[in-house]
Formats: structure tokens, C-alpha cells, sequence
């Protein structure tokens, strides 16, 4: 049970990854957010002016790390759990601040932070097998 459990987190954030890379990339190379469809009349409540510090987060974090974690999973590495527990957070986090900053504007915001719940729940488990059976 806990290979499948450390299998089905790793596609997860491997899911996660494929999707925040390019988009955080494309936010970082045209921070006007041209490259995605989006203008930065989306951003005026938020405290950004453009989409270059959030591109950075979204490829650094949920792209980059979340990749690292995809490996950690996969490779069944004992910092897996710890990896998605705080990766699932950031995600939550990720979410909450897009909410907040620039409003509910897509079903992608709740998809994702159904994700985000889904890391953590998946991280947790893997985390009380462990407890439970430290073999």
C-alpha cells in the first residue's frame, strides 16, 4: 500500500509540475502575461504589477520543486511525505493568494486546491504508515 500511495503522489505533483513550468516560464519571459492570454488588468487589486514575481513562484515552487518532489516520490525516498505535506501547503497557499489577489476567475482555482488537498491527505497516509509500520 504505501508503494502505491508513494506512486500515486508522485504523479500528482509530477501533474503539478507539467503544468506550473511552462506557465510560471511564459509568465517570467513576457511578465505582460501576452504569452498566456492575459493582461495585467487582471493584477490591479493584487500588490503585483506584472507577472514576473508570480511566474517565479509558479516555476520555482510548483514547477521546479514539485518535480523534485515527483522524483523523491517515485524513488520512494524517506522526505517524500515531508516533501508533498509542504508542497501540498504551498499549493493551498498558491491558491488562496490568486483567490484573494485577483478573484475567483477560473475552475482551475478549486480544481487545484482540490489537488493541493490531495497531496496533503496522500502525504499524511504515507507519513502514519510510516509510524505504523517502520519497515
Amino acid at each position: 500500500m504505501k508503494r502505491r500511495l508513494h506512486l500515486i503522489l508522485g504523479i500528482i505533483l509530477a501533474f503539478v509540475a507539467l503544468g506550473a513550468l511552462p506557465a510560471g516560464y511564459l509568465m517570467i519571459k513576457h511578465p505582460d502575461g501576452s504569452a498566456l492570454g492575459m493582461t495585467t488588468d487582471f493584477l490591479k487589486n493584487s500588490p503585483f504589477r506584472s507577472f514576473l514575481v508570480p511566474g517565479i513562484f509558479l516555476f520555482g515552487v510548483n514547477g521546479v520543486l514539485s518535480l523534485a518532489g515527483a522524483v523523491l516520490c517515485f524513488l520512494r525516498s524517506k522526505y517524500s511525505s515531508t516533501a508533498g505535506l509542504m508542497l501540498g501547503l504551498s499549493l493551498l497557499v498558491w491558491i488562496c493568494v490568486q483567490v484573494w489577489a485577483i478573484g475567483l476567475s477560473s475552475w482551475m482555482q478549486p480544481a487545484y486546491f482540490i489537488v493541493g488537498l490531495a497531496e496533503i491527505t496522500l502525504s499524511i497516509l504515507i507519513i502514519r504508515q510510516k509510524i505504523t509500520s517502520p519497515a
